[in-house]
């Protein structure tokens, strides 16, 4: 068996994940940007667990623009970045999958809202 490797993988992974991260953040990088500015850096995220399903999916988007704030601290290359993916379907799926992978350990933290 051989091995192929698609010709675009390695360069598509890094725009991607590029492209992820300005994303996350699109509408509330000034949310994102002022959060941080307001409290420690230690105290944003005092737990994982949620009343609710909902509030757990907003802890993952949360934790998505995190991330991008983290890895992007400046606010206006982000902004210049969006024109880049903001129509790409791809980079639109790839977000929701960081924001999927995200809720998921929301829900095991939060035992998936067993009563």
């Amino acid at each position: 068996m051989q091995f192929v490797q698609h010709p675009l993988s390695l360069a598509w992974c890094a725009r991607t994940t590029l492209l992820v991260v300005c994303l996350l953040l699109g509408a509330s990088i000034a949310s994102a940007d002022s959060h941080g500015e307001q409290e420690e850096p230690d105290s944003w995220l005092p737990s994982l667990i949620t009343e609710t399903p909902q509030e757990g999916f907003a802890l993952a988007v949360t934790l998505s623009q995190k991330g991008v704030a983290t890895t992007q601290p400046d606010a206006e290359v982000r902004r210049a970045k969006r024109a880049e993916y903001d129509d790409d379907p791809d980079s639109l799926i790839a977000a929701s999958q960081v924001i999927a992978t995200h809720f998921q350990t929301v829900a095991a933290a939060n035992d998936y809202w067993r009563e």
